[in-house]
């Protein structure tokens, strides 16, 4: 049996980060990737996306400082942030968020579609006038993408929202009540359908073509069709008709941006593609299933929102780990520390908050987004096949292999409510290994910790390794060596 080394608190590891890549061509846009398209492909080279970030009012909220906000997610390591359009905005106080981002003060609400000279919008201030575009905005849009881009960080740009009551489609400015086009006297659950908008069909056709115009040139960028499309009436003939204006419009324009469709919370089998479509979405995923459900699809599968599994940090780090082995290529954390005036990330949100996120959590994922750069996971595939026994009682094991080669296995606990530190526990895993000479390490995503490599040669079939004892959740990376 092959025990590890005595674990040593405070250790650096001397992992080295390894590449196979040649120097990225600066110019490359965010693609599937070519060796495989589970992945994307950024700057020519295989990437994963994984973010922590604030709640999608970057842009549309006047207030809120995004250079301060794109160079903390540059300097916490990570590479994604999502992004809303502003043809939707929430009231404050909308799903017992403090501080939220998507909720602006009055007066402080910027979206495509300019002012009018007529007052009455019911967030403060003139009604809009959907026949001109609001210049500030798309400076300030087209300057948020940039610099992002410099920080090389990907922005997904969501076009549209559903109105999940009446709250937010009292602020919308496609409502009648808030434009001067005499458009969108509707009701809410008919504002994403083809035959039943009222004229705003029109209004997000040229929408998304002056989006589509403005951001033409914008290599870190992806587009997502409508969050959360499931609720509040959106139609799927809606979304492959928005779809298919996003596609017609670069073709015109001689450039070419991944489209992202958001399928379901938790998960759900894409049984009827949109060929237009390169990324599917999930909300609150249940990662094994999520992935696995969608895999023969060949494409990416995210997991772009996350929440309402309390404020530790564990059930969010887990989902992250566990849907990353699992073959997904996007992880993005809906952060609740980033607020306006904390463009840091350091507010301290109430414990009755629907999701986490904090600097600690922040470095956990970072931690993670390190090791998934350490592998070769264009050439890797989710096999737990691999764990023959062992993984202990009420914990559950990932494994993403490249045979003959590289073995990552990484363990969680299971079950709630997230207590860290839980209990200490540890595993003697039976593994299915080739011949071969082999390095073994442990890391303990919580903290970041590698335990001290092992080295072993194993002649063919089944090896027992045991693990250092660990509270929530533990990772093994094997490589062959000969």
């Amino acid at each position: 049996m092959i025990h590890p080394l005595p674990f040593r608190p405070g250790l650096v590891a001397s992992f080295v980060l390894t590449t196979v890549l040649s120097v990225p061509a600066a110019d490359a846009p965010l693609r599937l990737c070519a060796a495989n398209p589970h992945y994307f492909e950024f700057h020519g080279r295989p990437t994963v996306l994984i973010g922590s970030g604030e709640h999608y009012g970057a842009v549309l909220n006047l207030d809120f400082n995004y250079v301060w906000y794109l160079s903390t997610l540059a300097r916490d390591g990570l590479n994604v942030t999502r992004t809303f359009s502003g043809a939707y905005v929430e009231p404050a106080g909308a799903f017992g968020i403090a501080s939220n981002t998507l909720a602006p003060v009055s007066g402080r609400f910027i979206c495509p579609w300019a002012r009018s000279q007529e007052p009455g919008y019911a967030g403060g201030g003139n009604k809009f006038d959907l026949a001109r575009w609001d210049d500030a905005y798309f400076r300030r849009l087209k300057d948020f993408v940039s610099l992002a881009g410099q920080r090389r960080v990907v922005v997904e740009l969501n076009l549209f929202c559903p109105f999940y009551d009446e709250t937010q489609w009292r602020l919308s400015p496609m409502n009648a009540a808030n434009n001067i086009n005499g458009v969108g006297a509707i009701a809410r659950t008919n504002a994403y359908t083809l035959d039943r908008a009222g004229g705003l069909l029109t209004v997000q056709e040229n929408l998304v073509r002056k989006l589509a115009t403005e951001l033409r040139a914008a290599d870190n960028l992806y587009y997502e069709i409508c969050n959360e499309p499931y609720f509040g009436g959106v139609t799927l003939p809606w979304q492959r008709h928005i779809a298919d204006v996003i596609t017609a419009t670069e073709e015109g324009l001689g450039c070419r941006h991944l489209i992202s469709q958001n399928i379901a919370n938790d998960k759900a089998t894409v049984t009827d593609p949109f060929p237009t479509v390169s990324i599917f979405n999930f909300h609150y995923a249940s990662p094994p299933n999520t992935v696995a459900m969608n895999y023969g699809l060949n494409r990416v599968i995210g997991d772009n929102e996350t929440g309402f599994n309390t404020t530790n940090d564990a059930p969010y780090r887990i989902e992250a780990w566990n849907f990353l082995l699992a073959g997904g290529a996007l992880f993005n954390h809906l952060d609740y520390s980033f607020v306006a005036g904390h463009e840091d990330g350091t507010f301290i949100y109430p414990a009755s908050q629907p999701g986490g996120g904090n600097p600690v959590f922040r470095q956990q994922i970072r931690g993670l987004a390190e090791f998934m750069r350490g592998l070769d996971f264009a050439h890797m595939r989710p096999d737990n096949s691999v764990v023959l026994d062992g993984v202990p009682a009420g914990h559950t094991a990932r494994a993403l292999v490249k045979q003959e080669q590289t073995y990552v296995v990484y363990l969680a606990r299971i079950g709630r409510p997230w207590k860290e530190p839980g209990p200490a526990a540890s595993a003697t895993l039976r593994l299915v290994l080739p011949p071969g000479a082999y390095r073994a390490q442990w890391i303990e995503p919580a903290t970041g910790r590698w335990w001290e490599r092992q080295q072993f040669d194993h002649a063919g079939g089944v090896v027992a390794l045991s693990s250092p004892a660990y509270a929530t959740d533990l990772a093994l990376r094997i490589t062959r060596l000969r």
